[in-house]
């Protein structure tokens, strides 16, 4: 059998095997997304359509069944984790971000319904130009949606496939520099303005202290005993103030009992430290007390790590410094997330609805903490499946409802009502936290694989016509795609300084998350070298996706 027969068999054998071949997609769109040119890897959503397009071009063709599925479980689950954060940051310190989100949103929109007139694309192209603009992949997903449930009527002498294919050609086309024009622009808007991000970053931090150290792994519970005869001439309060930072946790035990020692009182040969500390302050500090002894019953009762969600109204608007967490509680506070994106954790951190503590000490010491702040998830494997199934089945039937104005049928449709659903059972799930579980990793396990599950069959669409849209519309497709990507930036950069009046290192932050570019985000922390920005775009990336989910059905209509 020559190379061209076993080429030809192989690809027998994908066609009558769609799971074979969507999974070896994914797997080829991953080993794409990975490669490393410098700094710059075009991720496994660019990844798993670029591998779509080449099975695609050789007229590999995925159901639409799988796709809705991938589109229904990537769409309610934007939603729902959302939904804690959108109607927190609508209720408090989020209208700069809102305004911000808006006008990036705002500004794309109209780029690309100005150059599909002018450029006189087909039907359709101008959602693609939009969501590969912007990067954004809800955009992209409601799009397409819109059409293929009769939300969107085509135009006479199109079929409804052909303008969906014209969207995902004009995403296709236009998102790989959508991807590395935003990172580039967001990498050399600072030196442009003769910024200096860290600078800059420093300076928004210089009255905050570290409200703790290290990540999680590096802390451990260990007991000394106090040996040293020179640590028990000096008063209990001279010892903190010389000796303990403000993360590590000392109790002090006597004769078998935990003391609750006075300011000045002093330590006794003897009496027994319990140190709940990063690895480093055992070698920097305790050792000079005495010597580690082992303990009789292990030091697992006092070391474990568990999650704290932030329901509580009386804890939202907290600092970190307010709630002193390792002295009030004797828990060590080791991270914080908003929107599962890691923030800093300084002093004057203000807690909002839906953030995540991750914390370690005492079982009964977390949920003291736990009561104080909302909830306690302590390795939560099991999902809600009757919330989550009803949830995406309520998204479905909403969505479906429309109201008939004339020609036009106006309704959420699919992408506004899974959506909505999501929003709302996120929401709920942050008020009654036994409601709705659905568990960090298994959240994104649902959206990463529904999104590459709809992307996948993006390229496969997009792949059998791309060689002949790019031949004809290419060059114009492109050059409409980089001012949907730039001028967004560029404006969205002025108007939040100039009438917003926001810090740039935040700016950076809110631009990258009112374009949903994780991959833009990374470019400004590393630039700014420290976590910061991601305040910016925890603020911006709520309102984004469902500003531009919206948007992507609404830009069909013109």
């Amino acid at each position: 059998m020559d190379e061209i027969d076993k080429l030809s068999h192989l690809g027998e054998i994908l066609h009558a095997q769609p799971v074979l071949t969507l999974f070896l997609i994914l797997g080829m769109g991953y080993l794409i997304g990975g490669i490393r040119i410098g700094s710059f890897s075009l991720g496994p959503v660019a990844g798993v359509l670029f591998a779509g397009l080449f099975l695609g071009h050789f007229d590999f063709r995925m159901s639409p069944g799988a796709q809705a599925v991938g589109f229904a479980l990537f769409i309610f689950s934007v939603g729902y984790q959302a939904g804690p954060r959108f109607f927190d940051v609508l209720r408090t310190d989020g209208l700069k971000y809102f305004l911000l989100a808006i006008f990036i949103a705002s500004t794309g929109f109209t780029l690309a319904v100005i150059a599909a007139q002018l450029l006189e694309l087909a039907p359709g192209t101008s959602a693609g130009v939009l969501s590969g603009g912007l990067t954004s992949s809800p955009t992209l997903a409601a799009a397409q949606e819109a059409i293929r449930s009769g939300q969107i009527s085509p135009p006479e002498g199109i079929t409804a496939d052909e303008m969906i294919g014209n969207v995902a050609t004009g995403y296709a086309i236009t998102y790989i520099f959508g991807l590395a024009g935003l990172i580039a622009i967001i990498k050399l808007l600072p030196q442009l303005l003769g910024i200096d991000l860290e600078k800059e970053a420093r300076a928004l931090e210089v009255s905050q202290e570290s409200a703790t150290a290290p990540e999680a792994t590096n802390v451990s519970a260990r007991i000394y005993r106090v040996t040293n005869a020179e640590i028990i001439k000096l008063p209990i309060a001279q010892i903190g103030r010389q000796y303990w930072d403000k993360a590590s946790i000392v109790k002090v035990r006597r004769n078998g009992k935990i003391l609750k020692p006075a300011l000045d009182d002093f330590l006794q040969l003897g009496d027994e430290l319990l140190v709940l500390a990063p690895v480093e302050f055992f070698t920097s500090t305790i050792a000079k007390f005495g010597e580690e002894i082992a303990p009789e019953t292990g030091t697992a009762q006092f070391t474990q790590t568990a999650q704290i969600v932030v329901i509580n109204k009386q804890a939202v608007g907290k600092s970190i410094q307010e709630l002193d967490i390792a002295r009030k509680y004797g828990v060590l506070l080791t991270g914080i997330s908003r929107m599962r994106i890691e923030v800093p954790r300084t002093a004057d951190f203000n807690l909002r609805k839906g953030d995540i503590l991750t914390v370690a000490g005492p079982h009964d010491n977390v949920d003291l903490l736990g009561e104080e702040l909302g909830h306690v998830e302590r390795e939560i494997a099991e999902t809600d499946m009757v919330t989550f199934a009803f949830g995406i089945a309520f998204g479905v039937a909403i969505g479906m409802l429309a109201i008939n104005v004339g020609q036009l049928s106006i309704g959420l449709g699919s992408a506004g009502g899974l959506l909505a659903s999501g929003l709302a059972i996120g929401y709920l799930r942050s008020v009654y936290p036994v409601f709705g579980r659905l568990p960090d990793g298994a959240r994104w396990i649902l959206m990463e694989f529904g999104l590459l599950l709809f992307m996948a069959g993006v390229g496969l669409r997009a792949g059998g016509d791309i060689i002949e849209t790019f031949a004809n519309a290419g060059p114009v497709l492109i050059l409409a795609g980089i001012s949907v990507t730039l001028i967004p930036v560029l404006t969205g950069y002025y108007f939040g300084r100039k009438v917003l009046k926001m810090h740039p290192v935040l700016l950076l932050g809110g631009i990258t998350g009112s374009m949903t570019s994780g991959a833009s985000l990374s470019i400004v922390t590393k630039a700014a070298n420290s976590s910061v920005p991601s305040l910016g775009y925890t603020g911006a990336y709520a309102f984004a996706n469902v500003l531009l989910t919206i948007a992507g059905s609404i830009i069909l209509l013109f």
